[in-house]
């Protein structure tokens, strides 16, 4: 296979599982009507060989449609260098992704991570500091459920993303093609802070879900359980003002309201992927915070706990 020309802007979707397969679907069927655009994914296994043969099937409660990348492949060097890399990897995952990534990364590549966490920008740029790292989060329930099959199982699929510098052409580029492609996709111009919104929520409630082998409401409705996810929440909220990162003071009890009012038996990823004996996001989600705890003098007495005993 060979090596894309740079006439085109090459837009990267590392990691085809929920997000990057949802996301990246989106935008490669956009693309396979405009000449000026190509969308290539990094995947990998029996999913790669799926999405080779048949392409990648997208569902939701709006459309459903197949779409086949102008490359797929697990061997960066085949798409050469680009001008964005979207990474929808796990977290847990960063790490090797960075490597694996870099033969594809030019000075002037930019890179958009959608991996849950408050850290991955910062771990990027360290990464490649020469080069432009958006902020990027998104909310979100898709499933790869079978090879080359990615399936919505909710509908609410919204996507933040910015930078410092608030507006640029390429930040006005990515987000008019998102848009264009069906993505419900803000910009923001405070990223910093839409990240960790949603960190607050999943953090918070994937700590102690897995803890208490919990779901969501108990959080909320359960006398016991309560009194503990308004102590991790509070821990966290010190952690953020200590960060600068200027939350909201009602951020607490629209969280109370929101867990209250999800349905019974409903459980975070984390707490699934923690019986089921798999690797969880335990260092992004909940070891960073303890950290951070330890880096501003802020004890964390319930995240420490939960730290403890979900690290081993």
């Amino acid at each position: 296979m060979g090596i894309l020309s740079k006439a085109k802007t090459k837009i990267v979707f590392v990691g085809i599982g929920g997000v990057g397969g949802y996301y990246g679907g989106l935008v490669s069927h956009y693309a396979e009507k405009n000449p000026d655009i190509a969308v290539c994914f990094v995947a990998r296994g029996a999913n790669l060989e799926a999405i080779r043969e048949n392409g990648l099937q997208v569902s939701d409660e709006h459309r459903r449609f197949v779409t086949h990348p102008a490359i797929a492949t697990d061997k960066v060097e085949e798409i050469g260098k680009a001008d964005y890399i979207v990474l929808a990897t796990k977290s847990y995952d960063l790490d090797a992704t960075m490597l694996q990534i870099k033969p594809m990364v030019s000075p002037e590549t930019i890179i958009l991570p959608l991996l849950n966490g408050i850290d991955n920008t910062a771990r990027l740029r360290a990464y490649f500091p020469d080069n432009e790292v958006w902020y990027g989060c998104v909310y979100i329930i898709t499933r790869l459920i079978a090879p080359g099959i990615i399936e919505d199982s909710g509908n609410v699929h919204f996507m933040h993303f910015g930078h410092e510098k608030k507006v640029s052409e390429q930040l006005l580029f990515i987000e008019d093609l998102f848009l264009k492609s069906g993505i419900e996709v803000a910009r923001k111009e405070e990223p910093v802070k839409a990240i960790w919104r949603k960190f607050f929520y999943i953090s918070t409630t994937a700590a102690l879900t897995t803890y208490l082998n919990a779901d969501f409401r108990s959080l909320v409705w359960d006398e016991d359980k309560k009194p503990l996810y308004l102590e991790i929440m509070q821990e966290l909220f010190a952690i953020s003002e200590a960060e600068g990162v200027g939350l909201y003071d009602g951020i607490i009890d629209d969280m109370l309201k929101y867990g209250g009012s999800l349905p019974a038996g409903s459980t975070s990823s984390m707490n699934s992927d923690y019986l089921a004996g798999r690797r969880t996001e335990v260092e992004t989600l909940i070891g960073v915070v303890v950290r951070l705890g330890q880096k501003h003098g802020i004890p964390t007495p319930v995240y420490s706990k939960v730290y403890e005993k979900l690290r081993n």
